[in-house]
């Protein structure tokens, strides 16, 4: 069974950034992407951002570009996602996923596989 386990999330302040971490538990499998999505109370789970893992290309949803930037290890099989200029509208439970797929929208939930728990970001302004 597949596991991904995210970390970092906690509360900050208008401004403030943090740093989460998703890496995958449990047994191997040959990923070809991995993205982070979010999703507030009453709302949908929304794109963030994601990279594919063989090259790094990477993607953003337009509320986050410029802010936050996606990248990963390949030594420590894990996925970051930095986020600076927080705002409270970033306020979210943080979910990472995981792709075993080729020629997908990166943007969909539909194209990852695994997902993790999900990390609470809480932003107050």
């Amino acid at each position: 069974q597949v596991r991904l386990v995210e970390s970092g999330g906690g509360q900050v302040q208008a401004g403030g950034s943090l740093r989460l971490s998703c890496a995958p538990s449990g047994r191997t499998f040959s990923r070809t992407a991995m993205g982070w999505f979010r999703q507030a109370p009453g709302k949908e789970r929304e794109f963030v951002a994601a990279l594919w893992w063989s090259d790094g290309v990477t993607y953003y949803g337009d509320s986050v570009k410029g802010r936050f930037r996606v990248s990963r290890d390949n030594a420590k099989n894990t996925l970051y996602l930095e986020m600076s200029s927080l705002k409270p509208e970033d306020t979210a439970v943080y979910y990472c996923g995981a792709s075993t797929y080729y020629g997908t929208s990166l943007y969909s939930t539909d194209t990852y596989l695994y997902w993790g728990q999900g990390t609470q970001v809480t932003v107050s302004s």
